[in-house]
């Protein structure tokens, strides 16, 4: 049987703690080769993960290998780049998240998948529960009627890595975060590049609609990166967005990520902290699921599971839980958010 030929740029701490060791035990995927500039570190992940090959330039690993997908898991800022070279080079793409670091670029990658018949998946691991593609199903047919407003939090155990002092949970692995990705200002560090864009790619997984504008504040951390963030949204056709979130949740607690969405039908709950999906009618008709209580757990390897199905063609397009798209537009909520950030002002989409 076919397998189908994943390549992987940037092997980070992610990349290399997750999806390596997810894409050598599917049994439908051939990990082909592996990306990462210093040879040394390269050299290491190699050894703990022997199969693919290994290349220290990008360019020349897609020229060879001809990869059917690409994982991209490379500092925020180069993703743009990397994406670009690998739908270039006719290959489906997941762009770890956030999919770049400004709304323009997401954009173009969006039209250049479409013009080269590609897709192009963002990990974000709580739209792929399936509690949560029920839900979307509910909201896209109409379930809670016209949207109004829409609640959107998200808290995670994160004060080290945003403060710039790292991860302390990742001590034991082979490289740990970097602070030039995650607490420097200069290269979309903070809070919001970091962990918000999870919650925004669940929102806009849900509903189906547009930011126009975006007003923003922050805190700062010792690094000079957002620690925690507010935002209100305003969306074409008025419909408005509290977003909340913030990196100070003890180490012993679990993360918080909560969506409530208020039409004039009625409401919908999903909150992954503590594994709640509930439609709430005005007529009365509701759908409460009996969730068990581990299930808003993080998903960290169903999207490459989702990428592995497109690249054989076993996958509609209608079936990927975080598309373009969606990735899209929570880069466009981050995008003016930051700016908004800056100018003190509310700031268009």
């Amino acid at each position: 049987m076919a397998k189908a030929r994943i390549a992987l740029i940037g092997a980070g701490w992610w990349g290399v703690q997750v999806y390596v060791p997810a894409m050598l035990d599917h049994p439908d995927i051939d990990l082909v080769a592996v990306n990462r500039r210093d040879r040394a570190a390269l050299d290491r992940i190699l050894e703990a993960h022997p199969g693919p090959k290994g290349y220290t330039d990008y360019r020349e690993m897609l020229a060879a290998e001809k990869p059917d997908a690409v994982v991209i898991t490379s500092p925020h800022v180069a993703h743009h780049e990397h994406a670009k070279a690998a739908l270039d080079a006719g290959a489906h793409v997941l762009i770890d998240k956030p999919m770049t670091t400004s709304a323009a670029d997401a954009r173009e990658l969006v039209a250049l998948a479409a013009e080269r018949g590609k897709q192009i998946v963002i990990p974000y691991g709580w739209n792929y529960k399936d509690f949560a593609t029920e839900a979307a199903k509910l909201c896209r047919a109409g379930r809670i009627g016209e949207i109004r407003h829409i609640l959107c939090h998200m808290a995670t155990f994160t004060y080290d890595l945003f403060g710039g002092e790292g991860l302390s949970e990742t001590k034991e692995h082979m490289f740990q975060p970097q602070k030039s990705t995650w607490a420097d200002p200069a290269q979309a560090g903070g809070y919001g590049w970091g962990q918000t864009s999870h919650a925004l790619g669940l929102l806009f997984r849900l509903a189906d609609l547009k930011p126009a504008e975006v007003y923003g504040l922050d805190t700062k951390s010792a690094a000079g990166v957002d620690l925690t963030n507010a935002a209100v949204i305003t969306f074409e056709g008025g419909a408005r967005a509290s977003l909340s979130g913030s990196a100070l949740v003890p180490k012993h607690c679990s993360y918080q990520m909560d969506v409530r969405i208020f039409g004039t039908e009625g409401c919908l709950i999903l909150d992954m902290e503590r594994t709640r999906m509930e439609l709430r009618r005005m007529d009365g008709d509701d759908v409460v699921l009996d969730l068990a209580p581990d299930a808003g757990q993080y998903e960290a390897v169903k999207p490459i599971d989702r990428l592995a199905k497109i690249s054989l063609g076993t996958c509609d397009p209608s079936e990927i839980e975080a598309d373009g798209t969606v990735g899209m537009r929570a880069i466009e909520v981050l995008d003016a958010m930051y700016r908004s950030f800056a100018s003190g002002k509310p700031e268009r989409v």
